[in-house]
């Protein structure tokens, strides 16, 4: 009996890495499902746009529910943007099932990449270092990994 090859784990750049493992996981993971996103073929894209969107929910729930626990000041203004990116995906979305409008979905992915970058550079970089000061980050500086 042949068991599949294991998965490898998604890598994510170094300059997106906030040294934080489950938040540098799940950052991986969105960038890896964008990633997969970007190379769909017309016929593949609403799945792998609905898994995209899948994970970010999740993503950004953990997110949110981390913020509300630490009692985050900006925590609003951090979950703003993650409802703002939800509903414009959903939007896209809509445009891409029922008008065919793949020009604006491939659009979406290309703009989201840098919107990512910088909401992992700012405001998860913020909430990281929120999470460490009060005990919540599993490890303090990305030199700990062995």
């Amino acid at each position: 009996m042949n068991s599949p090859a294991p998965r490898p784990s998604p890598t994510l750049a170094p300059d997106l890495q906030l040294g934080e493992p489950m938040t540098d996981t799940m950052h991986a993971e969105f960038v890896a499902l964008l990633d997969a996103l970007a190379c769909a073929s017309d016929e593949t894209w609403i799945g792998a746009f609905d898994a995209w969107t899948a994970h970010t929910k999740q993503h950004f729930a953990q997110e949110e529910a981390w913020m509300e626990e630490m009692n985050f000041g900006p925590r609003h203004c951090h979950g703003s943007q993650h409802r703002h990116v939800l509903n414009v995906a959903g939007e896209v979305r809509r445009q891409v099932a029922d008008e065919g409008r793949f020009d604006t979905g491939r659009q979406l992915v290309s703009e989201l990449r840098e919107w990512f970058a910088w909401h992992v550079k700012s405001m998860d970089a913020l909430m990281v270092e929120a999470l460490r000061a009060r005990g919540i980050a599993q490890i303090d500086h990305v030199d700990q990994i062995v």
